[in-house]
């Protein structure tokens, strides 16, 4: 028979036997606690801020990727720094730290100013209208200023309108990458570009697709809302055949009845017409789908003249 002794050495425990037919003596040792014990569970912590980490960052990666520019333009201007005195003076009040002259520290208000009775001179006279006439120009040129910049405001909160009406839609959501939105000189330019696969009027016709009846009727409200006329152009690409003339004009005068038909008043049409391939979006690629387009483009509007003013020749 066997006999068996278990004993405590080190770390872990050894058992041996004695083999009593031959007196062999055979030894086991058995050691406790793994390689892991000496971490414990301080792993699955810095395993989970590295997942929160990641989770975040991908996270981030799709707000980046989902806002547009205008929003992004809005979030960084709302993170930048801003002035809180306009003056370098260290006075905010009405005279802003300066002090005022002899002049102007008479009691009363008096001037020491003695005043002719005899009639101005010629020179005098000539010189007041040469001076009129600059101040008015210059006022004429602030006023026109003005007026570009409030254009130009109403142009991109139009646009900004315009995105957010599409990308909100379920049913056009998918078509905001097929939609050009620009301000030129002439005005701001709205451009529904066909794609592979999803053009928008039916090929070699001038019916438009029931998603681009939609999107009309979405840029319709926003153009409604605006006083400026507007010019409507149709464009074709390169191998669409020899009526491209025709059809692009037919598929402009089409986009013309569905935005008058949305509430757009006939005097605000200024122009309808079809350009065929004569302005291809893509010059170096005459027969990309891209060429084949709808613009609508809301023009720059004068300022109206003032009551009495009369224009120079």
């Amino acid at each position: 028979m066997g006999g068996a002794k278990t004993a405590q050495a080190g770390p872990g425990i050894e058992r041996w036997w004695v083999n009593m037919a031959d007196g062999t003596v055979i030894i086991k040792r058995v050691k406790k606690g793994g390689h892991g014990g000496h971490h414990g569970g301080a792993w699955k912590v810095a395993y989970a801020d590295f997942v929160t980490a990641m989770m975040a960052f991908f996270l981030l990666m799709w707000l980046i990727n989902t806002t547009t520019p205008e929003q992004k333009r809005g979030i960084a201007d709302y993170f930048a720094p801003q002035s809180v005195a306009q003056t370098v003076s260290g006075s905010g009040g009405v005279l802003g730290g300066k002090v005022m002259g002899e002049e102007s520290a008479h009691a009363g208000g008096a001037q020491s100013v003695m005043q002719r009775q005899s009639p101005p001179s010629p020179d005098a006279t000539v010189k007041s209208l040469a001076t009129g006439q600059a101040q008015g120009s210059a006022t004429q040129s602030s006023s026109d200023s003005n007026a570009k910049s409030a254009q130009d405001s109403d142009f991109s909160h139009a646009a900004e309108a315009i995105r957010q009406s599409v990308q909100n839609n379920p049913d056009l959501a998918n078509l905001s990458h097929q939609m050009i939105l620009e301000q030129t000189p002439e005005g701001l330019r709205i451009q529904l570009v066909d794609q592979d696969g999803r053009p928008m009027f039916q090929p070699g016709t001038a019916e438009p697709m029931p998603y681009t009846k939609k999107l009309l009727a979405a840029i319709g409200a926003i153009v409604d809302a605006l006083p400026n006329r507007i010019s409507i152009s149709g464009h074709t690409a390169k191998g669409d055949g020899d009526a491209t003339w025709q059809l692009s004009s037919a598929r402009a005068d089409g986009a013309r009845a569905l935005l008058q038909a949305g509430g757009l008043t006939s005097d605000r049409v200024y122009e309808v017409s079809g350009k065929a391939g004569s302005e291809p979006l893509l010059p170096e690629d005459p027969g990309a789908s891209a060429n084949r387009r709808l613009s609508i483009l809301l023009l720059r509007e004068a300022p109206p003249a003032p009551p009495g003013h009369v224009l120079s020749p």
